[in-house]
């Protein structure tokens, strides 16, 4: 993958669906990008943090096999609306935290953004869909590490995965969520790459916005 993406903001708010967060910022061009790079037509993705299917839908287009995890029932439902007539994409309900009880791999590619936590003053959990009030930024970093270690055993043996998280600024402090994921993921996938993605109207909240990529050892043939 390319060190720099360029990315619209214009692009992006097109591609919304009506309601949607505008604070999101994971486009379908940057989707197209890293599927072309990792992927071949007939592959399969795996997103654990769904959201709003862009991953999903992307790869559907493409011709790739898909595979999402959602934690929000009524998420799970826009994105099977988005997806209807389409039996090659399988949308889940669940707790990515518990993602290999849900799904079974080999998958070829995972590709996600997953939900963002600073560490300044944010007690609502992303990883509950900032419904309940017990966040903690090192639990939070522990248990994304557990998902990636499950992201790990699905994976093939030289397969990829690739990670959109981001630097944040709150309260004129940076949390660097991108550098702290990067280790958790680290220590069980192995980090090839970073590519920083330039948008042309970068969110305030935003200090830095990369595409973390790490791959499985061809030779672990174990998980």
């Amino acid at each position: 993958m390319k060190p720099w993406i360029q990315l619209s903001s214009a692009d992006l708010a097109a591609q919304l669906p009506a309601g949607e967060d505008q604070e999101v910022h994971f486009p379908e061009a940057l989707v197209e990008t890293v599927l072309a790079d990792y992927t071949t037509p007939g592959q399969t993705v795996l997103d654990p943090f769904a959201g709003f299917g862009t991953t999903l839908v992307t790869a559907q287009r493409m011709g790739r096999r898909a595979i999402g995890v959602e934690l929000l029932p009524d998420r799970v439902a826009l994105i099977r609306h988005r997806l209807s007539g389409h039996d090659d994409v399988e949308v889940i309900n669940g707790d990515a935290r518990k993602l290999s009880t849900l799904v079974h791999g080999p998958v070829d590619l995972c590709l996600t953004s997953p939900p963002y936590m600073d560490a300044v003053d944010h007690p609502e959990n992303p990883l509950n869909a900032y419904e309940t009030l017990d966040g903690d930024y090192a639990t939070y970093l522990d248990e994304l590490g557990a998902v990636f270690e499950q992201v790990a055993q699905l994976l093939r043996p030289g397969g990829h995965a690739v990670v959109n998280v981001a630097n944040m600024r709150v309260d004129d402090r940076v949390t660097t969520l991108a550098w702290d994921v990067g280790r958790v993921v680290s220590a069980h996938l192995v980090l090839r790459q970073e590519s920083f993605l330039c948008w042309d109207r970068q969110p305030e909240w935003l200090t830095g916005d990369y595409c973390l990529v790490f791959q499985r050892d061809a030779a672990d043939t174990c998980g």
